[in-house]
Order: structure tokens, then sequence, then C-alpha cells
């Protein structure tokens, strides 16, 4: 997985627990793809202080998913409902009954749903 990617999801799951002014430089820096000298000016603080913020952060942030593994669970449950859509669109349901037809749909429109939420 991609760094930025997973400190992104890691700073939604856990970003709560940082101090504010973690949280703020990790937002800019990974959510809203600002450069360290962009943040220092905006933060009015030097650019060695950014990035002090941002290896701290994203330090006790892998700290945090090493512990409660939020994280891992949220992509095995994304992995899981993937594998079950494939399966259900996989079924072939040709000499099926319009009945079992119309609940291997409503099967499918429930886990969909539930990707969505993830």
């Amino acid at each position: 997985m991609k760094n930025v990617y997973r400190v992104s999801l890691l700073l939604d799951l856990y970003g709560q627990l940082l101090t504010q002014r973690q949280y703020e430089i990790l937002d800019l820096y990974y959510n809203n793809d600002y450069s360290l000298g962009e943040i220092s000016e905006d933060l009015k603080i030097s650019r060695q202080g950014v990035y002090d913020n941002i290896k701290r952060g994203v330090a006790l942030l892998n700290k945090y998913e090493k512990k409660m593994l939020l994280l891992n669970r949220y992509l095995k449950q994304k992995e899981n409902l993937e594998t079950l859509l494939n399966t259900i669109d996989g079924i072939d349901t040709a000499n099926m009954s319009d009945d079992n037809k119309n609940k291997i749909k409503y099967i499918r429109e429930l886990v969909v749903e539930m990707l969505n939420d993830v």
C-alpha cells in the first residue's frame, strides 16, 4: 500500500488521538498535498519543525495501529466484501428460479451498500 494513502487512512482512524497541531500538520501534508515550505509558511514555524511534527505524528499513528489494528481490520473487511461481491457476480443464475435470482440480487445490493460504507 502506498505510504501516503496508508498514513491518510491512519490519520482518519487515529487522528483525534494526536495533538491538534500534529493533526493539522499531517492533514495539510498527507491529505491536502502541502509541501513542508507551504506548511511552515502557513503555520509560522520552521520547515524543520514541520518535518519533526510529521515524523513524530506518523510514528504515533503507527504505534496506535500496532496496538489497535483498526486499519488492518478495515482493509481485511474491505477485501472480504470485495471477494464476496466477486463470488456473487460469478454465480450462474440462468437456471435459477426468479425467487432465487431476486435473493441473489438482494444479497448483492447489501454487499455493495456495505462496501460503500467501509
